[in-house]
């Protein structure tokens, strides 16, 4: 694999640049067969071993694995961003230094949704909008001048800068709540500007942690929880026989196998 990139550009003025990663996929193997060390396995044995901690879901492992990065976002998609608390974070301060006219300007408007309130759905070409933005960009960083040189304190005069100004933090987060947010932030339902966030982040990880990469989108990103009542409607639908038979040409074999069919069909019901 070929070195990524320190920096990815992201939206028209920001990036997501990577400080440093402590960790890898043979740490988490690691702290998983603690009494072992590293090296005692082959690649193969350990993706198996990660693959069943992620469908399992024994994620202090994963812990052991952390990333830091250094972010440029507007702080409308920053303001999601920290609503994932487990993170360690530092951002720049309004009330120590003058904060940059950057202002985040979208290619294109979308329509609000019609079905999710807080959601927004196709682009809409609108010049008017484009302009009105700029021209309250301007007339808002111009007030923020004129209060900071009439000597109006550096945290005071920052309340008139709008949302889409961008700001700059360091984001340390360990894997497993690193996977957390970009399940949330990849999905197709959260807001544009931070999916393209979690796209460069999601690049980094999976260069740096493959096998649990693959283990993650294979269960998390692109799999799927199912209800007590969705089950039974798949139960309706199939017997043992083909849905065993459609898990075998799909490669399942083994335990893996097992487990697959049990989660349709279980030996014995819960009380």
């Amino acid at each position: 694999m070929e070195p990524l990139a320190s920096e990815i550009r992201v939206l028209d003025k920001g990036f997501v640049r990577l400080v440093e990663v402590m960790g890898s996929d043979a740490s988490i193997v690691q702290a998983a067969r603690v009494s072992y060390g590293s090296g005692t396995k082959t690649v193969r044995e350990d993706a198996a071993l990660i693959d069943y901690l992620m469908r399992h879901r024994h994620t202090s492992p994963f812990e052991m694995v952390e990333f830091k990065f250094h972010v440029k976002a507007p702080i409308f998609v920053v303001r999601q961003w920290f609503r994932h608390r487990t993170a360690s974070v530092n951002e720049i301060s309004g009330r120590y230094s003058v904060l940059k006219e950057e202002f985040y300007e979208p290619q294109a408007w979308r329509k609000q949704a019609r079905r999710n309130k807080q959601g927004s759905e196709g682009e809409l070409s609108d010049e008017e909008a484009s302009l009105l933005l700029k021209g309250v960009e301007r007339e808002a960083y111009q007030a923020y001048q004129t209060l900071l040189e009439k000597g109006i304190a550096r945290e005071m005069a920052r309340m008139v800068l709008p949302l889409n100004l961008y700001t700059e933090f360091y984001w340390k987060q360990d894997l497993h709540n690193l996977f957390h947010f970009l399940a949330l932030r990849l999905d197709p339902h959260a807001q544009w500007e931070i999916r393209q966030y979690a796209k460069a982040i999601a690049e980094i990880v999976k260069a740096h942690v493959p096998l649990a990469w693959q283990s993650f989108e294979e269960h998390v990103l692109k799999g799927a929880h199912l209800s007590h009542t969705e089950i039974k409607a798949l139960q309706g639908l199939l017997t043992p026989e083909l849905y065993e038979k459609a898990l075998k040409e799909l490669g399942l074999s083994g335990s893996r196998l097992q487990e697959a069919l049990e989660k349709i069909f279980p030996r014995s019901h819960p009380l």
